[in-house]
């Protein structure tokens, strides 16, 4: 008999109570990343159209953040530099996409679990990587047993919500948790007018100032939308099962996205749709909701913040910071003065040019302007034109390719495919589709100068390659996923192994 989701979350909450004891206080740990996804697309930031109940949830018990920025906009660094604490330019091969993960990186989840920590993760944990010397994915065990028993093409039918539960099943007597949910939605690809089906209207949606506004890109981001709201329902879940179990409140939940959303000009790029990303937090025990805070939060601070809830110190070589402060002040707007910028960067994502030759690119982020240096200004940003394939395949990209030469597309176009300058620079606030460089204006040389001697500063600080005269160490890390032959792919031994495309 199947059960109704109430009969469900009963009794999957007395199988986890049956058999627990008075338990350690420090707090539990959900963490809750998707997979694609831009900031602002959540009904708690604004959005008309995507429905996410469990995110606006957590955002009314604590704190809807403004401005998280990832470190990076693609998969594999950006969950390195969450689950490191560290820039995804100190973590070797785990500052690419598709290559090691060095052992020698400790990970919060390794460090929560000798803690007395129960860990574990579903879904999309680290990578795509090799994990190489690793007992399991960087994430934490895997619990993926538990499928729904049908799913639309591009959902997973990993039944992440039964999947917790079983983890929580399976926690020893007293133990906090930590659980790394990662669904593998919105990513692409996306079942085509599932949106449109699902009851959505074309006339609702906002483009994006840096999209064709065509009928196809519209019922592409329907499509997109139905994936977040798959994404947002597994939390929801999730929530109602701690809360039936009475642990919600001792619970610190994050949730949030990898990188932006799978369109040409966010993700697997550095300006605003691709690095600036949802983020909720609460923790009802210890910090009061209902706010929204403006302060830079960068995705290295999430480890050293989960490190300091569980009352332990970073490790060394962190240089992200805990912004358990922040949150545990009860106030809005900007709160900590010193979270005044946030870092970003990016060298390979797909194998988009020849040689696979990455797009070695920083970008420093403050509150009003977004400043990115482009390192190989000669090289194709979004990959060179046999495909441009650090742009996902979809409708999206269709429509802007095959209408490339119309007028109202061609700007557009070259603004996504073109080549860019050595730097650029966008006012944020009147700019957030990244579609004006100030860098050659007159007015703006100051803020530049300044930009880019921050962004010096701080990189030269974290020893990055890039600036130190070593970036072709980059070049060379080996690419475990698929090369492509009019690219300059091989198949040499270490290059390409099918057996490590994960995740």
């Amino acid at each position: 008999m199947r059960l109704t989701r109430r009969q469900w979350l009963s009794s999957a909450a007395a199988a986890w109570s049956g058999c627990r004891r008075p338990r350690d206080q420090r707090p539990n740990i959900l963490f809750a990343i998707s997979d694609d996804q831009s900031f602002p697309h959540t009904s708690a930031a604004g959005d008309r159209l995507v429905r996410t109940p469990a995110f606006d949830r957590v955002a009314e018990r604590g704190v809807l953040f403004t401005n998280a920025i990832s470190n990076s906009p693609g998969c594999a660094p950006s969950r390195a530099a969450i689950l490191t604490g560290r820039s995804h330019w100190q973590l070797e091969e785990a500052g690419t996409h598709a290559s090691y993960f060095p052992t020698k990186f400790e990970v919060y989840p390794d460090l929560l679990a000798r803690a007395g920590y129960h860990v574990g993760h579903t879904g999309k944990g680290a990578g795509p990587a090799n994990f190489e010397g690793w007992k399991h994915n960087p994430a934490g065990p895997a619990y993926q047993q538990r499928e729904a028993p049908e799913a639309p093409r591009g959902i997973s039918r990993n039944d992440y919500a039964a999947n917790f539960a079983d983890f929580l099943k399976a926690r020893p007597t007293g133990a906090p948790f930590c659980f790394w949910y990662g669904a593998t939605e919105p990513h692409r690809p996306f079942q085509q007018g599932i949106g449109l089906e699902s009851g959505k209207r074309l006339d609702d949606v906002l483009v994006p100032p840096f999209l064709p506004d065509a009928a196809e890109v519209r019922s592409d981001m329907l499509d997109y939308y139905f994936e977040i709201e798959h994404f947002d329902r597994h939390l929801g879940r999730m929530l109602d099962l701690l809360e039936e179990a009475g642990e919600l409140d001792n619970t610190l939940v994050v949730v949030t996205s990898d990188n932006g959303m799978a369109f040409p000009r966010a993700k697997a790029t550095l300006y605003e749709y691709g690095i600036h990303l949802p983020l909720a937090v609460c923790w009802p025990a210890q910090a009061s909701g209902g706010r929204r805070v403006e302060d830079l939060i960068s995705f290295t601070d999430l480890a050293p913040t989960f490190l300091e809830a569980a009352g332990l110190q970073p490790t060394p070589g962190m240089t992200g910071k805990s912004f358990l402060d922040v949150l545990r002040s009860g106030k809005s707007g900007a709160v900590d003065a010193s979270r005044r910028r946030a870092l970003s960067g990016r060298e390979r994502h797909s194998h988009a040019r020849f040689d696979n030759l990455g797009y070695p690119a920083r970008a420093l982020r403050t509150k009003e302007f977004l400043y990115i240096r482009n390192f190989a200004p000669e090289r194709y940003p979004a990959g060179d034109p046999e495909g441009y394939y650090d742009i996902d395949a979809s409708p999206t990209k269709k429509y802007l390719l095959e209408n490339r030469h119309r007028p109202a597309v061609r700007e557009l176009f070259e603004l996504t495919c073109g080549k860019n300058p050595p730097e650029q620079l966008y006012a944020i606030g009147s700019d957030p589709g990244c579609l004006r460089n100030l860098a050659g204006l007159a007015e703006f040389k100051i803020v530049l100068e300044e930009h880019r001697r921050e962004l010096e500063t701080v990189l030269r600080e974290q020893q990055d390659p890039r600036v130190l005269g070593r970036g072709d160490i980059f070049e060379s890390y080996p690419r475990f996923q698929v090369m492509r032959p009019e690219l300059g792919g091989f198949a040499e031994q270490g290059k390409y192994n099918p057996k490590y495309q994960l995740d």
